[in-house]
């Protein structure tokens, strides 16, 4: 074993049984035509499997509301097809004795209407409004908002079914869940909008609602963010009184592991109450709802991945913070994105001590499935 060795430790959760803490983050690719995963995006998340990954989670995959998506070579997660292509996803995973799940997503008001897999579909958003205060829809009815609620769990339901080892809901970066949790987005006036903990409700009730669809044993995981791809300095909760609260939400509803997404993990969530080296999203997630919590955010690099949205590289960086706060119990899980894009074998070579064959990250690997 190598000074990593944190990182090769076994982790259980109910149904979930992980070999070692390295999870795949889920990183959208955009090679599903149609909507389809091909067995070319099989053999992607197998290669993964094979080489020491614990948890892979796939790139979004999207709900059956028909305005959910801008690209129809972002994969389905409804259509006997689509699922059809997630089945061989998941066996060629297990085949590997890897553990995977999938990430629901929906883009809300980031997609355009005219775009996607159904162009002339609306795109759904919590009431209609942009991050810059722009009235494009109508605000949804609570029975539009209940049919948003229930898309995520049938996906959830098929997940299960296809054999899937637990799944995460999308609830960061500014896509529709996020939206809901966003003051400036959500400005309704009933059991959704208000305070934090009432625009969190959204995302409760798809938990509860998952739950129903999984039972107990299959573990839930969502992901959240302080940030949004619309402002990158935004902020939901200024304090850790006001994440406490948010949080809440999702613990009462049933959620098993909070994925807490920062562009660099290293930096401090709120620096002004345990200085600058103290406690990220994640530890803070962790120490404020004693949940298990994933840290990820530019892990093994040393640039953020906006960067390579831009076209950028980015030189590799030493892993011995990562694993000292995990050492230390600040998190439960790493997810590892840029790095895992590139080099299916990353895991693999930090096991086995060689990080002397780990390579800066090229920009280019967005390009094919490695």
């Amino acid at each position: 074993m190598s000074s990593a060795a944190a990182l090769f430790e076994p982790f259980k959760l109910k149904s979930l049984n992980l070999e070692n803490r390295i999870v795949m983050a889920p990183m959208t690719r955009g090679f599903s035509p149609d909507g389809v995963p091909t067995d070319d995006v099989a053999a992607y998340y197998a290669r993964r499997a094979a080489a020491d990954v614990g948890l892979i989670l796939s790139e979004g995959t999207l709900v059956r509301r028909k305005g959910a998506s801008d690209n129809p070579n972002y994969p389905l997660f409804h259509t006997d097809a689509a699922l059809a292509g997630w089945q061989k996803v998941i066996d060629a995973v297990h085949a590997e004795g890897g553990k995977m799940g999938p990430q629901i997503w929906h883009q809300g008001l980031l997609r355009k209407t005219g775009t996607g897999h159904f162009p002339d579909a609306p795109s759904d958003s919590p009431s209609g409004i942009t991050h810059k205060g722009k009235q494009l829809f109508d605000e949804p009815s609570d029975e539009e908002v209940a049919d948003m609620v229930a898309a995520y769990a049938d996906a959830a339901k098929a997940a299960k079914d296809l054999g899937f080892d637990t799944l995460e809901i999308h609830g960061a970066h500014g896509y529709l869940i996020d939206q809901f949790f966003w003051d400036v987005m959500n400005k309704r006036e009933d059991k959704y909008g208000g305070g934090l903990p009432e625009r969190a409700r959204f995302a409760g009730e798809i938990i509860s609602e998952i739950r129903k669809a999984v039972g107990e044993d299959m573990p839930i995981i969502l992901r959240f963010s302080q940030w949004k791809q619309q402002d990158y300095t935004a902020k939901l909760a200024e304090t850790p009184q006001e994440f406490e609260a948010f949080l809440k939400v999702f613990v009462d509803a049933g959620v098993d592991i909070l994925h807490a997404s920062q562009r660099r993990f290293w930096e401090a969530e709120f620096p002004d109450v345990d200085g600058e080296n103290g406690l990220n999203t994640a530890g803070w997630a962790k120490k404020l709802t004693g949940l298990p919590t994933i840290t990820v955010g530019s892990v093994g690099l040393s640039s953020e991945f906006t960067g390579a949205m831009r076209g950028e590289g980015s030189k590799t960086r030493p892993i011995t913070d990562v694993v000292e706060r995990l050492e230390k119990g600040e998190f439960d899980l790493v997810a590892v994105g840029r790095a895992l894009l590139q080099d299916p074998e990353w895991a693999t070579k930090v096991k086995e001590g060689r990080t002397e064959e780990l390579a800066d990250y090229d920009a280019k690997a967005m390009a094919k499935l490695y």
